[in-house]
């Protein structure tokens, strides 16, 4: 233990996280920068605080401030101790709605503070993109603002009191008329008064540098505004008094398309006259072809949000903020979801935006110039012109009432010509935003992406200014140097610089980053999505950090292990790092940052190649060969007919608890019963052929519904053939199978018969979510061998549970990426709703006509889509909407020993509350195995898959 650790240890009743994982979390934020520090401490309090830096100051030790790390110019990282406001210092303090304050930690995270300001008609003005998971000390630090700027101006807009600690150790107020100014301060301000009412651009985003202008006379003195915006270089927030403002008790959205992006900018300012409480601008190659259909014709879009005391109020200011604008089309919208849906677009490209449209990688580093609102379509044509002479692309969006522009461009920070080419492009961009009146930063702050440009926005003799005022906040620059004032350069400490430049040898094959699982990694920019203590809509992502809370269980967290493992600088061990194992220990593979995340890191993919690599040629977990290998264990006990037997010897408590110890498995864990009837043998003593007939589709017998739920096959099959289907199982011979009677006789000669070998398709998941990748491998192609009749005809693949339809869809040909015959059977896999719909559109449903609730299964959201599902429902009668989130059993996640506790909890998060407080008589939809086991060991309840509802009503 270091001298600096054993002090903090002694001085701190926060945490003190010294260890390899605390500081991989904490070497970025979202920015293109990397920092490694000495280590992390988690302050409780105010003392805690002053308690680190009294400790850090004897050591020569640095200190950065971090909130939830989701800033994009490298302020949030450094080499020294980093204080991580998000743990403990997190509360709303209080709220008083009558003189519309609150009282606020640093790390409290902004919608916990809408939350509480709701109920009274009250909400915090700025909202960024992330309100999810920033937190109002970050906000303060870095003056952040989002898209109600127009109406409610900058963080620092609205903030009252400071509370601050110096790093000396004094405690302040700060406030307006010098209250709590450091000593010196007011002279520095009273000797330069000329220079600070000429040398600061008057624009609404003006957001570089000290707002040494807010200590004016005529501006109030005001130090708790200036404090705004120093991004942690001058004081260390404990606490703040914010200002709130009404809410609108009504909101309309009009949404206006243009021809291109320059026209919308220059209409922008044109809109400010009618008081909107927005006028965000983006343009066409932002929007995921999913969501074009929500927005009206265009280009270019600008999404103008009007309020009002009544919703008609607000649609009439929508109604003319559209006849005001000159169009191609335009849309308005009342529906709080569908206003939802489509600021859920806008809000997502920040993440949408780190990928061109041809899947190049993007980056920040000239996230959010800003120039006046009225300038802003001359200076896009201008900034185009840039990137077009560099040879680089980028896709702006953005603030374009405030004239502020986000943008996210192709640099090459790979390569020492990328990097020196994003060093010319940055000083040329410089120097045209100031050409055009602007800010460097408009919103995210300098940190090390723009300080060392500030003497081109300021001059010298400003920029000196900073400096004398940093020095009497912190004459020992012990407070995040290399920020804003003496700043490290912006090409240095990128954190690419430390990843392999050859391609890792993987097992997947990772289409979507050119085959290198760098390129995969480096996808988490660290918006931090997965962060969010609640998940809107069908959402997955990410039910480990919601239950646990620990930056280490969230995908952003596994992201940068991983990238700390692949740099060796850190986690030393790579693919056997014991740190990376145990962040991807409750990463449930649910697969939800797969959708839900704005630029599809695919964690679950990342965690079964981690495994492969971490147990090859050692011994695995006992519950991997328990339940990896269940596909194997369960068709040898049918083929014995063990059923009757292994359900007694589970019925006998000291029994099933020794086989849980062996296998590795949950003792809160009740083992699922075998089926006494396998769904292959139904079928066949019920004919084992198709019906005669319509369409014919193959029903996969995936092992649950094969061995533990037949239940739900021999529904499917009733329905799919009440529907007028021909269902047929998969061969299980290799060769020139017959399809359709699951023992299928071959049409080859006798020799070629006896030959040949008997088997069962698996779409070797149980094998893929446990690590076993050549196992997975050999199953599949064990499969495709088997299923090479079906891949002849134009029958498609009919999947009851999907998991097994979302591997089948995914991992097979990712996995097999160097066999064209897993992308056509991936590409004929349809769920049961979409095999009804695509196949027997004329059909029916029985109508059920009952109350649902449910689940939409993790798997299902996040590969296949459940749009089919949703209008299968309603042609049956069942309403309401399923929630999101994961059940938390997840396969073989829940069953494993260690993460019960994690398991139930995700459960509650969503799944359990919801059925606890569903209708009388409302059906409990879970098409998953594991989303029926969960409910049954949870809260007793049966859930039902749609087959077996519908089966029902066709009695």
């Amino acid at each position: 233990m270091t001298d600096l650790e054993a002090a903090l240890r002694r001085a701190v009743r926060g945490e003190v996280g010294f260890d390899v994982t605390s500081r991989a979390l904490t070497t970025m934020d979202a920015s293109n920068y990397r920092r490694v520090p000495l280590g992390v401490v988690a302050p409780r309090d105010a003392d805690d605080v002053a308690a680190v830096l009294e400790v850090c100051r004897e050591h020569g030790v640095p200190v950065v401030a971090r909130g939830g790390g989701t800033s994009i110019a490298g302020q949030a990282t450094g080499t020294g101790v980093v204080l991580d406001f998000t743990r403990h210092m997190n509360r709303l303090v209080g709220l008083d709605p009558e003189a519309r304050t609150a009282v606020v930690q640093p790390g409290l995270v902004l919608d916990r503070l809408q939350d509480a300001a709701a109920p009274h008609g009250l909400r915090f003005g700025p909202d960024p993109s992330t309100h999810s998971r920033c937190t109002l000390g970050g906000m303060i630090g870095n003056n952040s603002c989002g898209s109600h700027s127009v109406a409610w101006g900058t963080t620092a807009d609205s903030v009252r009191e400071l509370s601050v600690l110096t790093a000396r150790g004094r405690r302040l107020r700060l406030g307006q008329e010098w209250a709590g100014a450091p000593e010196g301060l007011r002279d520095l301000v009273d000797g330069d008064l000329a220079r600070l009412r000429t040398g600061f651009p008057d624009l609404p985003r003006r957001i570089s540098g000290y707002a040494l202008d807010a200590l004016l006379p005529e501006r109030g003195a005001d130090v708790a505004r200036s404090f705004c915006g120093s991004e942690g270089t001058l004081g260390v927030l404990t606490e703040a008094v914010v200002r709130l403002v009404e809410s609108p008790r009504a909101r309309a959205l009009a949404v206006l398309g243009y021809a291109d992006e320059a026209g919308a900018a220059e209409a922008a300012a044109g809109l400010l006259p009618l008081g909107p409480l927005t006028v965000e601008g983006m343009a066409v190659d932002l929007v995921p072809v999913s969501a074009a259909a929500l927005l009206p014709r265009g280009g270019a879009w600008l999404f103008v949000e009007t309020g009002g005391a009544s919703g008609a109020q607000a649609r009439a200011r929508a109604e003319a903020v559209v006849r005001a604008a000159d169009v191609v089309d335009a849309l308005v919208v009342t529906d709080p979801a569908g206003q939802r849906a489509l600021w859920r677009i806008r809000e997502d490209a920040s993440g949408t935006a780190t990928r061109m449209p041809d899947g190049a990688e993007a980056w920040p580093g000239w996230e959010d110039c800003a120039v006046p609102p009225a300038r802003l379509g001359a200076y896009l044509r201008d900034f185009r012109g840039l990137l077009s002479a560099h040879g680089l692309r980028g896709i702006p969006y953005g603030h374009f009432g405030d004239g502020c522009i986000h943008v996210r461009i192709d640099f090459d920070l790979l390569t020492d010509a990328g990097v020196a080419r994003f060093r010319r492009f940055s000083e040329e961009l410089a120097d045209l935003v100031v050409a055009h009146g602007g800010s460097l930063s408009g919103e995210h702050g300098d940190g090390q992406a723009r300080a060392e440009l500030l003497p081109r926005m300021y001059g010298a003799e400003t920029v000196a200014l900073f400096e004398r005022a940093k020095a009497v906040w912190d004459p020992d620059d012990l407070l995040n140097p290399g920020m804003l004032v003496r700043p490290a350069p912006l090409d240095a400490n990128l954190r690419f610089s430390v990843l392999p430049r050859k391609p890792v040898d993987v097992a997947f094959g990772y289409p979507s980053d050119g085959g290198d699982f760098s390129a995969a990694v480096r996808r988490c920019v660290g918006v931090a999505k997965c962060r969010t203590a609640s998940v809107p809509g069908a959402g997955v992502m990410c039910p480990s950090f919601r239950a646990t809370g620990e930056e280490e269980h969230s995908t952003r967290g596994r992201a940068r292990l991983l990238h700390e493992m692949l740099a060796g600088e850190l986690v030393t061990d790579g693919w056997r790092s014991t740190e990376v194992r145990d962040a991807l220990d409750l990463c449930l593979s649910c697969k939800g940052c797969r959708s839900d995340c704005p630029v599809e890191v695919d964690m679950a993919t990342y965690k079964a190649e981690f495994l492969h690599h971490h147990y090859a040629g050692r011994r695995r977990p006992a519950a991997h060969y328990a339940m990896g290998w269940l596909p194997v264990w369960l068709r040898w006990a049918a083929r014995v007919r063990a059923a009757p037997v292994v359900n007694a010897l589970a019925s006998v408590p000291p029994l099933a608890a020794v086989a849980k110890r062996l296998g590795g498995i949950s003792r809160e864990r009740e083992v699922p019963r075998l089926a006494g009837q396998t769904f292959s043998r139904w079928w066949r003593e019920r004919g084992g052929r198709p019906a005669e007939g319509g369409d014919l589709v193959v029903l996969w017998p995936d092992t649950f519904t094969e061995h533990l739920s037949p239940s739900v096959g021999r529904a499917a099959v009733r329905v799919l053939e009440a529907a007028g289907l021909r269902v047929a199982l998969p061969p299980t011979l290799r060769g020139r199978a017959v399809i359709g009677d699951g023992t299928s006789r071959s049409a080859a000669p006798l020799l070629s018969l006896l030959a040949a070998r008997r088997g069962r398709v698996c779409c070797g998941l149980t094998y893929v979510s446990t690590g076993q990748l050549d196992r997975a491998r050999a199953v599949m192609r064990r499969t495709l061998d088997l299923m090479a009749p079906v891949l002849e005809t134009s029958a498609p693949v009919v999947v009851l549970e999907p998991s097994c339809a979302a591997a089948l869809r995914t991992d097979l040909p990712e996995l097999l990426h160097d066999d064209p015959r897993a992308a056509r059977l991936a590409s004929r896999v349809l769920t049961f709703a979409e095999a009804l719909e695509r196949h027997a559109p004329d059909w029916t449903p029985p109508a059920v006509n009952l109350p649902a609730v449910g689940q939409t299964h993790c798997h299902q959201h996040a590969v296949l889509g459940d749009t089919a599902d949703r209008r299968l429902r309603a042609s049956a009668g069942l309403t309401g909407e399923l929630i999101g989130g994961c059940c938390g059993l997840a396969g073989n996640f829940g069953f494993e020993s260690g993460h019960y506790e994690v398991s139930a909890a995700c459960a509650e998060d969503q799944l359990l509350p919801a059925v606890r407080e569903a209708p009388e008589g409302a059906v409990v939809l879970a098409d998953g195995f594991s989303c029926r086991t969960q409910l049954e060991q949870l809260a007793g309840v049966r859930g039902r898959h749609l087959a077996e509802v519908l089966a029902q009503g066709l009695e």
